[in-house]
């Protein structure tokens, strides 16, 4: 789901990293909290429209990001609230998906977040430290978004960009999930 309120951000950050990363399709959001990925490598037509079938029953909802945090391999983020509404969508399409767990299953335990950097990966500044994460992207929290879509990115150096957006079910603004 995208971010918009953090995207700038978000992309800076990757251009700083690698900019191989950047996308230049303008409907490609990097700030984002994934729903449910690796997905197939090559949807079917008739994919796409189950998603699609599925997202439209979900109301859209408020969110907002704040608060970040560490994961034990040093991935800084922010997790959304509210934080089950966000699980919900990851538990409908990994249910509709078997095949496809999120993370390849990797985790007992998935978290939806945005990430925002790697501890120790290699900054403009040195070694990125999550105190200089946290200060860095502060003026731009609590981030606030509608979510009203889910996207469908391709991730891929030199190539990322939008495929598809998929509408969440019309919910007044305000209204929680």
């Amino acid at each position: 789901m995208p971010v918009p309120a953090l995207d700038d951000w978000v992309r800076e950050r990757t251009r700083g990293h690698d900019p191989a990363w950047v996308s230049t399709d303008p409907g490609f959001v990097h700030a984002h909290v994934t729903v449910l990925g690796p997905w197939l490598p090559a949807p079917a037509e008739g994919d796409l429209e189950r998603v699609a079938e599925l997202l439209s029953a979900v109301p859209a909802f408020d969110a907002e990001l704040d608060d970040p945090a560490v994961f034990p391999e040093g991935m800084v983020h922010l997790r959304p609230e509210p934080v089950a509404a966000f699980a919900e969508l990851t538990e409908l399409l990994a249910g509709a998906y078997p095949q496809c767990p999120p993370y390849e299953g990797r985790y007992a335990d998935v978290v939806p977040h945005l990430s925002l950097d790697q501890v120790g990966a290699r900054g403009a500044a040195g070694p990125v430290t999550r105190e200089q994460v946290v200060a860095d992207v502060a003026p731009l929290l609590p981030a606030r978004v509608r979510v009203d879509r889910v996207d469908l990115q391709w991730w891929q150096a030199g190539g990322c960009r939008l495929l598809r957006s998929f509408p969440l079910a019309h919910a007044p603004a305000g209204a929680g999930a």
